[in-house]
């Protein structure tokens, strides 16, 4: 299948993290695209760190850098799409066969939150980790920079939005747990199967309406001390190292 764009690169704009990005050797950036308004020292080390790295710049219009960065106030005339390598649509990771464990974000638009759990998710391993485009915070410098980076590396899974995720998932034959503070069922006593994906809603409204249908078990992180949840990026930090515990028992 044909790969878009946004399912392939992680897009960086201002002109700090897009330096930052042309100054790590470890990223492979695509391009830079600079607005034609851009002009003047800022420009200047822009241009000469891409001509440095034999990136290729393209110029447009200021309005067509705010569009494609998404962000119309805090581009600074200037974006980089940075080659995420392991990045990719779910159906396509779905297709290949091979992912056993997966994260669902769902509703999460707090973009440290987003960072966090990216960062955590891919420390311990997960297979996959779906950020859809629509419904959760986008993959932006302040996601990036709460990953500490890992966001270019990360196992990025790309769809429509949650629900779309949840029913290709549930189609192709994973259970989908959902975490609830209420749940009898805890963490820690379920057994999962050979492959299995979890769903993280927001800390303020919790699993949306549109994927609640599709979840086949609730469980709860057991609390202490009347505390009574955790954190979503917490909780996330909680259960993949639950599941990495669990794969070095096998």
């Amino acid at each position: 299948m044909e790969i878009s764009p946004k399912d392939r690169f992680v897009t960086v704009y201002g002109r700090k993290p897009v330096l930052e990005a042309l100054d790590d050797p470890a990223l492979s950036v695509d391009k830079v695209v600079l607005a034609d308004t851009a002009r003047g020292p800022a420009a200047r080390e822009i241009l000469d760190a891409a001509r440095s790295r034999g990136v290729a710049v393209q110029r447009a219009t200021a309005q067509r850098v705010k569009v494609l960065a998404g962000n119309g106030k805090q581009d600074q005339g200037v974006l980089a799409d940075v080659v995420a390598p392991r990045m990719k649509p779910l159906e396509l990771a779905l297709s290949e066969g091979g992912l056993r464990s997966v994260l669902v974000l769902d509703g999460i638009t707090t973009p440290a939150n987003v960072g966090m759990i990216l960062r955590t998710a891919t420390a311990a391993g997960i297979d996959g980790i779906v950020v859809p485009r629509r419904g959760v915070a986008s993959i932006d410098p302040l996601v990036v920079k709460a990953s500490a980076g890992v966001a270019f590396r990360a196992p990025v899974l790309r769809c429509g939005t949650a629900a779309e995720a949840s029913a290709l998932l549930r189609s192709s034959g994973f259970p989908l747990y959902a975490l609830d503070s209420h749940a009898s069922d805890t963490l820690y006593s379920a057994s999962f199967g050979g492959r299995a994906a979890f769903v993280l809603g927001s800390e303020t409204s919790g699993i949306t309406d549109d994927v609640r249908p599709h979840i086949t078990s609730w469980l709860s992180i057991p609390m202490a001390a009347g505390v009574e949840s955790l954190n979503v990026a917490s909780a996330a930090a909680v259960l993949c190292f639950e599941l990495v515990r669990r794969s070095q028992d096998r």
